[in-house]
């Protein structure tokens, strides 16, 4: 099994058939964490719960299916050569009691594809992350042109 960092296939195909809305209101994307057991690269095509963490205790534990992202926001225009998708708040679980080694980006709207959880990046934090009753923050990087997470050039 392993985690390999990518943009989705099948999302590439959906972004340009007009399934997935990064505007600011538009569609709602989710982020979902897995352990080092789990098997995500280019081929994910949809959320699924193998292998996903769990949470051990914590008042604001780890779900299956993770959190919404917020505060999603598209820059770009006419006289760039790179747009990308930034979310201005870093997803976090509190009082966190487990281990990810990636995650799962998401679309969770019902328009958003073929279904409700359509697949649209694989992150690989390189190594494994432990929470041991504390914050588990995923540090998204800066908004840029080399820099954020999903970007087109």
């Amino acid at each position: 099994m392993a985690i390999n960092q990518a943009v989705c296939s099948t999302f590439k195909q959906e972004l340009l058939e007009g399934k997935h809305d990064f505007a600011n209101g538009g569609d709602t994307f989710k982020i979902a964490l897995y352990t080092n057991s789990a098997n995500l690269d280019a081929t994910t095509t949809v959320y699924n719960n193998t292998a996903e963490t769990t949470n051990a205790g914590g008042t604001s534990a780890y779900t299956a299916g993770g959190q919404a992202l917020a505060g999603q926001s598209v820059t770009g225009g006419s006289s760039a050569t790179t747009a990308y998708v930034h979310w201005s708040t870093n997803p976090n679980w509190t009082s966190a009691s487990f281990t990810a080694r990636g995650a799962l980006i998401y679309n969770t709207t019902t328009d958003g594809g073929s279904g409700t959880t359509n697949a649209v990046c694989v992150l690989n934090f390189g190594s494994d992350f432990t929470a041991t009753n504390g914050t588990f923050t995923v540090q998204f990087p800066a908004a840029g042109t080399s820099t954020a997470i999903l970007r087109l050039s």
